[in-house]
C-alpha cells in the first residue's frame, strides 16, 4: 500500500519505548508515534495509553522520502488540527505615534543645525592635534 501524509489508517502496536510507540501498518511498513503525538499535554507514562497488540487509529503526519520512516499521530485523530480562520480585527480608534496638534515639523532641527555643525568641526580639529 502506498501511504500519503494526512491518511488516517489502522495499525497494531508492536512496541513501546520511552520516546514513543511503534505501530505496524502492514507486513512491510512500520511507523512511530512520538510521545508528543500521543495525546494533548504531558504524558507521564506511555504504557497507560497503549498496550502492545492494541489496534490504534492513527494519522500519517510525515514520511521521510530517503529513509521511508513514517511519523504517526494519535493526537490528530482524536482532535483534528484546526485551520486558523481568517478574521479581520476592527480597530475602534486610531492610535497616532505623534501628536496631531504639534505642527513644528523640522523647525527644531533647523534651529539646532548650525550649532551641531560647529560642534562637529570643533571635535574634528581637537582630534587632529
Amino acid at each position: 500500500m502506498t501511504y500519503k501524509i494526512g491518511m488516517i489508517i489502522k495499525g497494531r502496536v508492536t512496541g513501546i519505548q520511552s520516546y514513543g510507540v511503534f505501530v505496524g501498518l502492514d507486513n512491510q511498513a512500520q511507523g512511530l508515534i512520538h510521545i508528543s503525538e500521543c495525546c494533548q499535554g504531558y504524558v507521564s507514562d506511555i504504557h497507560k495509553l497503549v498496550k502492545v497488540g492494541q489496534v490504534v487509529k492513527v494519522m500519517i503526519i510525515d514520511i521521510d522520502e530517503y529513509t521511508k520512516k513514517i511519523s504517526l499521530s494519535l493526537r490528530c485523530v482524536t482532535k483534528p488540527p484546526q485551520i486558523a480562520a481568517k478574521t479581520k480585527v476592527k480597530c475602534l480608534h486610531k492610535h497616532y505615534w505623534t501628536s496631531r496638534q504639534v505642527t513644528t515639523g523640522f523647525e527644531p532641527i533647523a534651529i539646532r543645525q548650525k550649532a551641531w555643525i560647529a560642534e562637529g568641526i570643533e571635535n574634528v580639529e581637537k582630534n587632529k592635534n
